[in-house]
């Protein structure tokens, strides 16, 4: 099997990927607001479980083609510290994920509005655009991103779908922004009106802190971890050309 269908696989998995991590967000929103009518505290419980549990699972189902990134920044941080050894993306590999990340991104939120009998799509008006809420975003970016290497470097990215999928759930609540920490599902929630969205014109203000917060991440590492793009093969899990045993690419 040559290298570019073996890139095409992987990029249909972070398609596929992103674009269910976005239905479960904003189909999760569908719904706790048609079942907890007034109450936002509940929406937010149930809206962060489903997440957490869905983002999980979508890890263990795809990680094994693509590492399942689902995030430009998480493929951008991989790219950019496995350079120097050899690990993680290459420039090319970089260039395919983040278009079908994003592109999945916005089918997901497509697929959620239609499963829930709305606009296929409907423009978000939740105005998230105040500094506390960027600061929450360049929180959760720099976390996330410190994790999931940590875990690769530390030979645990087996936890990963686990470990991702709590450190989520958890910064839905101890974060201001409700932990975005991705610009593909920044961009696909701009294409639901509900809970779960983020008005268009929101969108430059959170992709840049998520991106500001991915550097922030980095420096950390840097201090924490200095060696950590050895492991950026291992980001966010390990993952094996499917086509033939035990290749890794």
């Amino acid at each position: 099997m040559s290298n570019a269908a073996v890139l095409w696989r992987r990029v249909v998995a972070e398609a596929v990927g992103t674009g269910l991590l976005v239905t479960v967000v904003v189909g999760s929103g569908i719904a706790a607001s048609s079942l907890s009518p007034g109450d936002v505290g509940l929406q937010l419980l149930e809206n962060s479980f489903a997440t957490a549990l869905g983002l999980g699972v979508l890890i263990l189902m795809l990680g094994p083609v693509s590492g399942a990134h689902f995030n430009p920044v998480v493929s951008a941080v991989d790219w950019w510290l496995g350079r120097r050894t050899g690990a993680g993306l290459t420039s090319r590999e970089l260039t395919a994920y983040v278009p079908a990340q994003i592109v999945g991104a916005i089918a997901g939120a497509v697929l959620a509005n239609l499963m829930y009998a709305k606009a296929a799509v409907s423009w978000s008006t939740t105005d998230r655009s105040t500094g506390h809420l960027w600061l929450g975003e360049i929180v959760a970016t720099a976390g996330l991103i410190v994790l999931i290497f940590a875990l690769g470097w530390s030979g645990r990215a087996a936890v990963a779908p686990a470990a991702v999928g709590a450190y989520i759930g958890a910064a839905y609540w101890f974060t201001s922004s409700t932990s975005f920490a991705n610009p593909a599902v920044s961009i696909g929630r701009a294409f639901s009106d509900t809970f779960a969205g983020i008005a268009p014109g929101s969108l430059v203000g959170f992709v840049v802190a998520q991106l500001f917060g991915a550097v922030v991440g980095v420096g950390l590492l840097a201090i924490l971890y200095p060696d950590a793009g050895r492991a950026a093969d291992e980001i966010v899990t390990p993952h094996t050309d499917t086509t033939t045993t035990g290749a890794t690419t």
